[in-house]
């Protein structure tokens, strides 16, 4: 079995709401020097297979058609 873990934000150049609110946040509360604040989402996945070139081919093909 192969785990993997897969981080999926907005992609460069789109707003980022949620981030800007957070670097808001951490300003506010004196975090100074915080920029380019990005929110995203993290997906763990277990795959039923020990090749680990197929198990990356096939976490890639995952990410370009679904995430």
């Amino acid at each position: 079995m192969i785990k993997a873990r897969v981080t999926v934000t907005l992609k460069n150049g789109v707003l980022d709401p949620q981030g800007k609110a957070i670097e808001g946040a951490l300003t506010a509360l004196d975090f100074n020097g915080v920029s380019q604040v990005r929110q995203g989402k993290v997906f763990d996945l277990a795959l039923e297979m020990t090749n680990k070139a197929e198990a990356e081919e096939q976490i890639k093909a995952m990410c370009e058609k679904l995430l």
